[in-house]
């Protein structure tokens, strides 16, 4: 089923939806259940399936940072053919088939070696999705009148079900179960790829790559600062965060619940999340996640009883879900339609990528010789990334970066 539909910003755009009897925000749904059912068991207890394996802190923040940093490279420049296709679907299904692909190697993985080079292809596979999935979403939103925050919510649900429901499903087991998760999520996002809907619009009629375009404007760029280190604060959480509950004797179903209240928090940002665009500005909503950033992570350095936790944690819905939402629609409106992917990975790679490969290994390191205090450095990128939202609200005047 062809479906053309008129859009302000390009009437060139067209969305093949297939599959007639399955809603297309339902099939965009499936992607981000499949997809945060996999991040859900990957953040909270992929660090421990590694320690499991003989590895130490400072050898898992690089691992990490290997897998953030490959989106720097790969992220836009496979946007940016996304861009010049037209399509993104195609793209996903390849990046799908590839990730079932490499979470299988890491069954043979021994060395240190063999684990960062399979980390090298996660990150060369995995991290793209999202970013080809996001401007697919906004646009399929945009066009049927669908509101992007209650497709979303379906992310972080499955992300909840997967993170406490990893924690149960850990509770007498060893590490080695959580590999088998991880598969049979893969197989299960390659599928949702598959039913996706397929948006084609305008392919790029500029010879000029809009990679340097967007890295030239140098609005572009504070936004890409700014989000970086509010999102790239959260570095020390996703990579340590379970570990150093463990250490200070929490229980994994209880880590669990912690990593699910925090997104459950999310899930309620998102549901409202029309309200609160209509009603807050873009770069306001990513000073408020900033603000809540610095709250949060000074006050995990500081306290470990379980009830505070529960209260640390619902603020994750301010530190990334707000963020996360000022970032996709300062995308949406700022970014010529023919290069919101490349604009958006480049979020994903630059913003994203190299703030938290940067904090992750340098998270690692510092954990290992002073275990909470890492939080206080989080606090200070958060700060940092806080001023920047400031700059770019005084810079920003809500519209298109050039004229498309």
């Amino acid at each position: 089923m062809e479906n053309k539909l008129p859009s302000s910003r390009d009437p060139e755009t067209k969305i093949v939806t297939g599959h007639p009897a399955v809603p297309p925000g339902i099939r965009l749904a499936l992607f981000y259940a499949t997809t945060f059912f996999v991040i859900g068991i990957y953040m909270p207890f992929w660090p421990a399936w590694l320690s499991s394996n003989g590895l130490g802190p400072t050898e898992i923040g690089i691992l990490l940072s290997i897998t953030t940093w490959t989106r720097v490279v790969m992220g836009p420049l496979v946007a940016q053919a996304a861009d010049r296709l037209g399509r993104r679907k195609p793209f996903m299904i390849g990046l799908g088939f590839m990730t079932l692909v490499t979470f299988f190697l890491f069954t043979y993985a021994g060395s240190f070696f063999e684990f960062a080079a399979i980390s090298f292809l996660l990150g060369c596979s995995f991290a793209p999705m999202i970013p080809l999935a996001e401007t697919t979403t906004l646009s399929v939103a945009a066009h049927r009148g669908l509101d992007y925050g209650r497709i979303r919510l379906w992310g972080s649900l499955t992300f909840i079900a997967a993170s406490w429901g990893g924690g149960l499903w850990l509770a007498g087991r060893t590490e080695n179960a959580i590999l088998p998760l991880l598969l049979v999520g893969s197989v299960s996002i390659l599928f949702a790829c598959l039913v996706l809907p397929d948006v084609q619009f305008s392919r790029i009629q500029t010879t000029r790559a809009p990679i340097r375009r967007l890295l030239r404007s140098p609005v572009f760029v504070l936004f890409l600062a700014a989000a970086g280190l509010i999102q790239g604060s959260h570095a020390a959480f996703y990579g340590f965060s379970t570990i150093h509950w463990r250490s200070i004797g929490l229980s994994d179903q209880i880590i669990g619940l912690l990593w699910a209240i925090g997104v459950g928090a999310e899930v309620l940002l998102f549901a409202m999340s029309r309200a609160i665009l209509r009603h807050i500005d873009v770069t306001r909503l990513l000073l408020i996640g900033a603000v809540a950033a610095i709250a949060r992570w000074i006050s995990m350095a500081y306290f470990e009883d379980f009830l505070i936790l529960i209260l640390i944690q619902t603020l994750h819905a301010l530190t990334f879900g707000a963020t996360h939402l000022a970032c996709l629609h300062f995308i949406q409106k700022a970014a010529p339609l023919a290069s919101t992917t490349t604009a958006q990975a480049l979020y994903s790679a630059l913003g994203l990528g190299v703030a938290s490969a940067l904090m992750m290994a340098l998270a690692g390191r510092i954990y290992d010789h002073h275990q909470s205090s890492v939080f206080l450095v989080m606090a200070v990128a958060a700060f940092a990334g806080g001023t920047g939202a400031l700059i770019l609200q005084k810079k920003w005047h809500g519209g298109q970066l050039w004229a498309s």
